[in-house]
Order: structure tokens, then sequence, then C-alpha cells
């Protein structure tokens, strides 16, 4: 359950630049949180629907990348949730103390 909750957070985190979707699951995994695609690829739709996320296709390169971005919404949210995070990570650091 935790690790579904913060997700989330750790996709938007890595979106501050636009990334598609096999270089954001190596963001991901190198930053020690790996994602499988099955989880990924409808997180990313339904944070989009939302209006987290902007796309556009790159048809630059052979096979069309679709980039994924926070959008200004993406943005406050993920703020919101960082300051969520880190109060929560304080008063779970006195309670474990």
């Amino acid at each position: 359950e935790l690790r579904r909750g913060v997700l989330v957070m750790a996709v938007l985190s890595q979106l501050r630049r636009p990334q598609y979707g096999y270089s954001l699951r190596q963001a991901l995994a190198d930053g020690g949180m790996p994602i499988e695609e099955g989880t990924l690829y409808p997180l990313l739709r339904r944070l989009e629907s939302q209006g987290f996320l902007d796309s556009e296709w790159n048809t630059e390169f052979a096979p069309p990348r679709r980039y994924y971005r926070l959008s200004e919404a993406g943005r406050r949210g993920l703020a919101a949730l960082t300051a969520a995070w880190r109060a929560q990570a304080a008063v779970m650091d006195g309670l474990l103390a």
C-alpha cells in the first residue's frame, strides 16, 4: 500500500523534464523505484486525464515516442504531495524514534 501511494509522487518527480515511458522507467529504477510497464502506462494515462501531465508525440525518431511532462496542475500537485510527504515523514520519525 505504501509503495503504491508513493508511485504517483515518484512519477511526478521525474517528469519535471519531458520523458517517454522507457526513459521514465529507467530513471525510476535508477533511483531505486522500479516499476512494471503494466503499472506505469495506465498511471501515466490516468495522471494525464486528471490534468497533472501533458503529452506529445515525437516522430523525429523511430519508433515514435510519447513524451510526458508536468502540467501546471502537476507542478502544484507535486508540491502539495511533497509537503504532505515531508510532514508525514517527520511524524513517523518521531514515532519510530
